[in-house]
């Protein structure tokens, strides 16, 4: 990160940063749409499988990883206040903390997974692959905790390429065990579904060891010598990141539970139902991954310019963000309804999951709009660290408005199913609109500060 003086300055700058963490993000998720798109070809019992197992997992995972992405607007402001020094102890405590969430995942996960299986109206097979799927994947969970937490520190300090670079050589290690352990090739057993998850855990722990190679062997990240030293567990920055963190990761819940929530409520549907629906929110996640990886690059810039005490240029960053996730969003939303057909039969051979992925893929793309403001606001408010306001209106919008509008509509009107995605898009607008609202208070706060240091 370097200081920018011009609007063109900011957008290559925002652009250095943006453009590795979309691959990134784009590469991250791939390891989910891979399993779903190869569990769907291995069967519709492993596509709803995978599909069920993969709802349940999700928001416990990006809920969690939320608190702490907490690492990232506090390591950037340190950049921009030039406290370096402070950083080794900071991600430390970070991998603490990360490694006591992981362990408390896996024991509650233990006692919770087959009770809450068991109250789905799941046919037998579905409910077996979606149990042993969560299994398979509990074992990586340690690493992508610890992973999470170094990959904030690198990101922070603006080599986000860097992270590409790991997510894109871990990648091809994630498709090539799907290949092997879904369809038993080379030898190894055919585990369908099940596999994806097993292939989803090894490379979490590539992704970890190489995060740490490249923290203590290479330059400039060895030089802050962050695992050269032990620092005992420290409560009080524990605090410091759970204040910024918990609220962070309790948005990032309610609103992919609210996927999570749907899905399970849709139980009570066919499993043909079940796997186009999760085919198309499987793509529809896809495309957020572009409104996402804008927020994370937000964070980061925000974040140093507020460290530095520069909000005008925070505040331009934040419009220059916004603008940019309308014009992508846009073009995402013509790109899927034009190509409705093609990126459906990405997922399936199956006649029936076809036609009703298409029809739920037209619903995908009203979804687009609004992430296209939601998320770029959320990333530009963590990097403020204002994120208390935030999981309120992500409840309030998506478990206060959306999902009982899409309850109703699926039970008491013709809609069905399609009830429930607009639920889901009737969330995100009212969503949108809460944060936008709140950025403007922010800005107008900070604003008044700096009027306040210049008088």
């Amino acid at each position: 990160m370097k200081q920018t003086h011009s609007f063109r300055e900011k957008i290559r700058q925002l652009l250095i940063i943006l453009l590795p963490v979309l691959v990134t993000q784009l590469a991250m998720y791939a390891m989910n749409f891979f399993d779903t798109i190869m569990s769907g070809h291995a069967s519709p019992n492993d596509l709803a499988g995978v599909a069920i197992g993969s709802s349940l997992w999700m928001p416990v995972y990006t809920g969690l990883s939320g608190i702490m992405l907490a690492v990232t607007p506090i390591i950037a402001q340190l950049a921009g206040a030039r406290k370096t020094q402070q950083m080794p102890f900071t991600v430390l405590q970070g991998v603490y903390l990360g490694l006591v969430l992981a362990i408390l995942v896996i024991v509650g996960g233990s006692f919770a997974l087959s009770p809450i299986l068991d109250r789905m109206e799941l046919e037998p097979l579905v409910r077996s692959i979606a149990h042993d799927f969560l299994i398979a994947i509990s074992y990586g969970i340690i690493p992508l905790f610890v992973s999470i937490v170094l990959r904030c520190f690198i990101d922070a300090l603006g080599y986000t390429r860097i992270t590409m670079i790991i997510t894109l050589t871990s990648l091809p290690i994630n498709v090539a065990l799907n290949y092997v352990l879904i369809f038993g090739k080379f030898g190894f057993p055919q585990l369908g579904g099940v596999g994806a998850g097993y292939a989803t855990a090894v490379t979490y722990w590539c992704i970890a060891l190489f995060s740490i190679y490249v923290i203590q062997r290479i330059q400039p990240f060895a030089g802050y010598k962050v695992f050269q030293r032990f620092y005992p567990i420290s409560f009080a920055k524990w605090k410091e990141q759970l204040t910024i963190g918990v609220p962070i990761g309790f948005s990032i819940f309610f609103e992919t539970s609210i996927f999570a929530a749907v899905t399970l409520l849709m139980s009570g549907f066919s499993t043909v139902t079940i796997a186009a629906h999760q085919a198309a929110i499987n793509f529809a996640s896809l495309l957020y991954m572009i409104p996402m990886s804008i927020a994370m690059a937000l964070t980061i810039a925000i974040g140093f310019e507020v460290g530095a005490q520069r909000f005008k240029d925070a505040r331009q960053y934040s419009y220059l963000g916004i603008s940019m996730a309308i014009c992508m969003s846009l073009v995402c939303a013509i790109l899927l309804f034009v190509f409705n057909e093609q990126v459906a039969k990405l997922y399936t051979t199956d006649i029936e999951v076809l036609a009703l992925t298409k029809q739920f893929l037209i619903y995908a793309v009203f979804f687009q709009l609004s992430d296209a403001v939601a998320a770029p606001i959320q990333g530009t408010l963590r990097g403020y660290k204002d994120v208390n306001i935030v999981f309120v209106i992500a409840f309030v919008s998506y478990w206060v408005i959306g999902l009982p509008v899409g309850y109703a509509l699926a039970n008491y009107t013709e809609l069905g199913a399609f009830g429930y995605w607009v639920g889901l898009i009737t969330g995100l607008l009212f969503g949108a609109i809460g944060l936008a609202m709140r950025l403007f208070k922010v800005q107008r706060r900070f604003q008044k500060v700096q009027e306040q240091s210049c008088a």
